[in-house]
């Protein structure tokens, strides 16, 4: 017995020339207890028509009509976004021709001999037409979903950068400009006392003073580089020799040219890809070499930060809670249509890929930087 709700009544769309063979396929579904109306027609034209002014829930077709065939119909409705399943109602069509029918999407056939079985075959097609129906909603939400995640990410990390460089101004402007004032203050009192005590004092202030100083210097240099200024090789120059200074490993950068002619979006980026590599070899590789390798050929930006550490497995690495340093570079990647790829294994060591394609023309510096 074919199921549907209270209220559903199925609208059919019967291809037929035979009479006999409408009335026998109407009487075979009114006995299973379906509810549903149908309209039988013989002609392509009439078959057309009715297919673009009226909606159907199911569509039955004979094989061989006047003048055509079950698969012209078939070619017809299919290239409809939201075209009910088809269902070919035919007498013997031989094996083959019904698997190659089968092969162009139509939802089922059955044998004229077989009518019996007609309930079942709609009730089946319709089952498999829904779920197929809400796979292709859940596709098209999950992609919809993936898109605003990809532009909520870009404005997030564009924010990130804007509040960064609104950070650095503040400390470069009033932070820094206090402290070096009161330094010079503190360096005034001491040459001007004449006791031993308090010059001494007065000295260890100062040289706290200067060590706030440089500490300050270097948050703002973290938060936004102004070395970007000098572009990308030198800034990734920068950042190594930061880290062979901090860790004591040696880190080589070598590059296809001395100036690499990159927007300044990808720059940040690729500056930030790096700095997050070293972070994270300093923290866990465990290695003696680091090698940075840059890279605007065939117009595409590549940097590749390697070590010879101690690796990871990677699938871990993916599903480590909280583990938003390799997602945050793959989300940073596709914010300026680039891709990152990590390759590592437990032993053999880490490289990190970033590729960006790079357009002929350079993107404006994002709003908020440091000039």
């Amino acid at each position: 017995m074919v199921t549907t709700a209270p209220d559903q009544t199925l609208n059919i769309l019967h291809l037929e020339d035979s009479l006999a063979d409408h009335d026998l396929a109407a009487r075979t579904l009114r006995r299973s207890g379906l509810v549903f109306q149908i309209v039988q027609v013989d002609s392509v034209t009439k078959f057309q028509h009715l297919a673009d002014s009226q909606p159907f829930d199911v569509i039955l077709a004979d094989y061989r009509l006047p003048g055509f065939t079950a698969l012209d119909a078939w070619a017809y409705v299919a290239q409809k976004p939201q075209h009910p399943p088809f269902i070919l109602l035919s007498g013997a069509i031989g094996e083959a021709a019904a698997v190659d029918v089968m092969r162009l999407g139509i939802a089922d056939y059955l044998l004229k001999d077989d009518m019996a079985r007609l309930p079942h075959v709609v009730a089946r097609a319709l089952e498999v037409h829904e779920a197929r129906r809400a796979h292709d909603q859940a596709v098209a939400e999950l992609a919809a979903s993936q898109r605003r995640l990809a532009e909520l990410t870009e404005h997030l990390q564009l924010s990130i950068e804007q509040e960064r460089a609104s950070i650095a101004r503040e400390i470069h402007d009033d932070i820094g400009g206090a402290l070096t004032a009161v330094r010079f203050d503190v360096a005034w009192i001491g040459r001007h006392s004449g006791d031993p005590e308090m010059q001494a004092h007065a000295a260890s202030a100062a040289e706290m003073l200067q060590h706030a100083i440089g500490a300050s210097q270097r948050i703002m240099m973290n938060l936004r580089p102004p070395i970007l200024e000098q572009g990308l090789v030198a800034a990734v120059q920068w950042l190594a020799a930061g880290f062979e200074r901090r860790t004591g490993v040696p880190a080589r950068v070598r590059s296809s040219s001395d100036s690499l002619h990159t927007p300044a979006d990808v720059q940040l980026v690729a500056y930030r890809t790096a700095q997050e590599a070293l972070t994270n070899i300093s923290k866990y590789a465990q290695c003696s070499k680091v090698e940075i390798d840059l890279s605007d050929k065939e117009e595409v930006l590549t940097l590749e930060v390697t070590d010879n550490g101690r690796g990871m497995d990677l699938q871990q690495a993916r599903d480590k809670p909280k583990a938003f340093g390799l997602k945050g570079l793959h989300e940073r990647a596709r914010t300026v249509g680039g891709w990152l790829d990590i390759s590592s294994r437990p032993g053999h060591g880490t490289s990190v890929i970033l590729s960006v394609p790079l357009t002929s023309s350079p993107s404006p510096t994002p709003s908020g930087d440091v000039q």
